[in-house]
């Protein structure tokens, strides 16, 4: 489909998006510029709701600046996420530091990312939200390219 600039995305396409995301003021937490664009399967899940969403309304080529609150982005900060876990249940050879990320393993089994809020002499506590969540979140994007899926 490549050149068909009147196109929408649809699902099961591949789109190749450059994007810039910012928090509120300004700061930019994350980006696709200098590097490869971001390649994503419409439909697949493998970007967040709302930035998936969005793609959906665009053609190739189109540029487009979104805000994504909480709710479509990494989610409302949920305090029940911050848990204490005994150092027994860490390895003995592991140095940890508050602010260094470990992996934990969730109450459903899965994997998760957490980060180390504090230490005490028994006690390690960790939050397993996304670094993200709570946050209000702005993109520009601007779809490179568009391949049927």
């Amino acid at each position: 489909m490549s050149g068909c600039a009147s196109e929408k995305v649809k699902q099961g396409d591949i789109v190749l998006v450059d994007y810039t995301g910012t928090f509120e003021n300004g700061e930019v937490f994350d980006s696709s510029l200098g590097k490869q664009p971001l390649a994503v399967t419409m439909g697949k899940g493998q970007v967040i709701s709302g930035f998936e969403k969005a793609l959906f309304e665009m053609a190739e080529g189109e540029e487009k600046t979104i805000t994504l609150p909480p709710e479509k982005a990494y989610g409302d900060y949920n305090k029940n996420l911050i848990q204490d876990v005994s150092k027994e249940n860490m390895a003995e050879n592991v140095n940890l530091k508050v602010g260094e990320k470990l992996y934990a393993i969730d109450s459903n089994g899965l994997q998760r990312e957490a980060t180390i809020v504090s230490l005490n002499n028994n006690t390690i506590t960790i939050d397993l939200n996304h670094p993200l969540a709570g946050k209000t979140l702005n993109f520009k994007i601007k779809i490179i390219e568009i391949n049927e899926g």
